[in-house]
């Protein structure tokens, strides 16, 4: 978390399937119109997200307000970054990231 710019990191929960990367992202308290999702080069996914109210941590002291979630993450390997999708559901923002295979397969006779 960043106290200084009021930033939240998000949980998140990332699999790696043989075809793509599933990325899934907490955002409680944060409307889909308020989320913001970047691909970088270097394959870095960037989520963004507006909270809809201030969330206050009473465990800090001084006591701390946070306006926003953010987080990057950095996946390995090549991306296929025009089939990127993402959903949001119930607090819950899932991004599927395709992985791109470079060969084919042999049939074994």
């Amino acid at each position: 978390d960043d106290i200084e710019e009021k930033i939240l990191s998000p949980l998140s929960y990332i699999r790696e399937l043989e075809t793509k990367w599933i990325l899934e992202f907490d955002l409680p308290l944060v409307n889909k119109e308020d989320i913001s999702i970047t691909f970088d080069e270097g394959n870095i996914i960037t989520v963004e997200a507006k909270l809809r109210e201030t969330y206050c941590d009473l465990n800090i002291v001084p006591k701390c307000e946070f306006h926003y979630f953010k987080k990057k993450i950095t996946l390995p390997g090549s991306i296929d970054e025009k089939k990127i999708t993402s959903t949001f559901s119930n607090g819950r923002l899932t991004i599927s990231v395709p992985k791109v295979f470079r060969g084919h397969k042999i049939k074994v006779e």
